[in-house]
């Protein structure tokens, strides 16, 4: 029968630390680390539910750092029911055998059970808007090549604007391809006047000479 130990990795949690010492002192076999990208989905707390077997125990930090909410926690509580499987919650202090925190009282399991959905929804609150930064603001180095891009596309436009030919475009812009310098015309909706040409390149034919598009 093993100890199983689960912890999701909420940002500014300033317990993680020690929860987890707590259940590597347990006996915890395992202590899984649910990334907090993985608010959402939890794949890693639903492959470890899935496995439980009975006779087990699972040590969890707390019962709104596992569960999404109260449908989520009655439907972990009866599946531990049924496969008897001891549940700990070390902050909640609660042990379904009641043996570790005997102080516990029913008034304070009954606070928590109130208290998840508020719990929940401010974790689950912070973890969207931290992984809402890491999306929207970008480091230094992504800046750049951004800058880079944008810095590119705009000479692309000037010199055929200008009347610069392609090869002289091709080799400023660093593409090998013409199709990649007039997919950032038409991007820009610029209007293309070389010849009878009006969009990208297509696959050239065997026996079509390199200088039948006039620049």
């Amino acid at each position: 029968m093993a100890k199983v130990g689960y912890i999701f990795k909420a940002n500014y949690d300033d317990t993680f630390d020690a929860n987890k010492a707590w259940m590597q002192q347990y006996g915890c076999v395992h202590i899984v680390e649910e990334a907090v990208e993985q608010e959402i989905l939890r794949p890693q707390w639903k492959q470890l539910i899935a496995s439980l077997e009975r006779g087990d125990e699972i040590v969890v930090a707390k019962f709104s750092n596992a569960v999404r909410g109260i449908r989520e926690l009655a439907a972990f509580i009866e599946l531990c029911r049924i496969k008897v499987v001891r549940i700990i919650s070390i902050q909640d202090g609660i042990d379904t055998r009641g043996k570790l925190f005997p102080e516990t009282t029913v008034a304070q399991v009954l606070e928590m059970v109130g208290a998840l959905p508020e719990e929940t929804a401010a974790l689950r609150k912070v973890s969207a808007h931290i992984i809402n930064l890491q999306l929207n603001i970008k480091s230094p180095q992504e800046k750049k090549r951004s800058g880079s891009r944008q810095e590119r596309n705009k000479n692309i436009v000037d010199m055929y604007n200008n009347g610069h030919s392609l090869d002289d475009i091709l080799a400023v812009s660093g593409f090998k391809s013409r199709s990649s310098v007039f997919r950032i015309l038409n991007k820009f909706n610029v209007k293309l006047n070389r010849g009878n040409f009006s969009g990208p390149l297509g696959k050239r034919k065997q026996n079509e000479k390199d200088d039948s598009v006039k620049e």
